[in-house]
Parts: C-alpha cells; sequence; structure tokens
C-alpha cells in the first residue's frame, strides 16, 4: 500500500499498535525505500507499505481485507482509537465492516461463518 513519506510511525501506530499485527523486517535489499510490513493471517500473508509522494487521496474503494476471529473485538478496538467504522453491504455468513487507517486507505474487517455461496 502507498503511504506519504514520513508516515511509517502512523502505520506502525495502526497496524502494529491498535491491530496488534506483527512487523517484519523488510529485505536489507530494499531498506533504501523505508518500507515497513507485517505479517497477516499466521504468516502466509504480509501487508507491505512504501512511502510514495504521490499515495492515494483517502476516497479510493480500493482495499485490504482482514480477516479475523473476533469482529466485535477489532470494531471495539477501531472505536476506542477514533476510527470512523462504516458499514457494508451484507454478505451472507460474512458479517463486516469498513474503516480508514490513519492515511486513508481503506480496510474491511470480516469474519467467516460460512460459504456466502450457500446462501439463498
Amino acid at each position: 500500500m502507498l503511504i506519504p513519506p514520513g508516515a511509517q510511525e502512523s502505520v506502525r501506530a495502526f497496524y502494529g499498535g491498535v491491530l496488534g499485527l506483527e512487523e517484519k523486517q523488510p529485505p536489507h535489499s530494499l531498506a533504501h525505500l523505508n518500507l515497513v510490513w507485517f505479517a497477516a493471517g499466521e504468516g502466509e500473508m504480509e501487508l507491505h507499505f512504501l512511502p510514495d509522494p504521490n499515495p492515494p487521496d483517502g476516497t479510493d474503494q480500493r482495499h485490504i481485507c482482514l480477516v479475523v476471529d473476533d469482529l466485535e473485538d477489532y470494531r471495539r478496538r477501531l472505536t476506542e482509537a477514533g476510527a470512523t467504522i462504516t458499514s457494508a453491504v451484507p454478505i451472507p455468513y460474512r458479517p463486516r465492516f469498513f474503516c480508514r487507517d490513519p492515511l486513508g486507505n481503506l480496510v474491511e474487517f470480516t469474519t467467516i461463518q460460512g460459504d456466502y455461496r450457500l446462501a439463498q
């Protein structure tokens, strides 16, 4: 995800502090880019944040989706951190909501309770 230059501490505070993701050391060969990386989902996925002088303006609808075990816990954490929660069009067996991180990136939170394709 693109972030404004110098916004790495905001990324760390939100994704590491509020969401509790584990920060990873980016490869040494990329150190000059000042990236911030996080592990997500038992190590099988990563979130990469790249400083760019022209990041999205905060109205973009492209987003990442984080599947979490306790959706209400994340809603509480985000609300306590001052994030604005927005509802989403319902998907069967996938309660969900959205918020923007401190840099305007859109993040969806959901929990999977079954196969949405089986709903009628």
